[in-house]
């Protein structure tokens, strides 16, 4: 192989420019095609090993997860049966707290907390700014180019980043 591989210098000087043209998009046919098996039949026995451990990591901290909340269920009734004993010995004649199927229900405010942009803003600001910037540079009348490249590059980020905001549950 390696004979054939030095040799082909000497073969491509000795014919014409069509050939060498033909004979050179060959080779790189075949090298591209070798590389491209070589790179696909190298990682089929990795990523079922990968996937297999994953998933054997993920099943686990579901185990546990539910382990752990079965465990505060049960520290919650443990309390509230301790005060149903304190509130009958005291002579009360209900506790104040409320459970319906094991569901511990308390009264506490909820407040939203702010989470800055959305991704969908975040691309319209950074799409407006850059089509305003390529509408200057390719209109020869800057306000112009500026406008028409500001609202296309606006319009075009705020698609973009929508779509993220509905993958990562944002936007519905």
């Amino acid at each position: 192989m390696y004979g054939i591989v030095f040799s082909l210098p000497v073969i491509i000087t000795s014919i014409g420019n069509k050939q060498k043209i033909r004979i050179m998009k060959r080779l790189l046919i075949l090298i591209t095609l070798a590389a491209g098996l070589a790179a696909c039949n190298s990682n089929a026995r990795t990523n079922a090993e990968t996937y297999q451990t994953t998933k054997k990591y993920k099943d686990s901290i579901k185990l546990d997860s539910f382990q752990r909340a079965e465990a505060v269920s049960k520290e919650i009734d443990k309390r509230e049966e301790e005060e149903a004993l304190l509130a009958s010995k005291a002579g009360l004649a209900s506790s104040r707290s409320t459970t319906h199927s094991g569901i511990h229900h308390t009264s506490a405010p909820v407040t939203q907390t702010k989470r800055g942009w959305s991704s969908a803003a975040k691309g319209a600001a950074i799409g407006a700014g850059a089509g305003a910037v390529t509408g200057i540079l390719i209109d020869k009348k800057d306000g112009r180019g500026a406008v028409i490249g500001g609202v296309v590059g606006a319009g075009t980020g705020y698609v973009i980043g929508r779509k993220k905001d509905k993958r990562t549950g944002r936007a519905q």
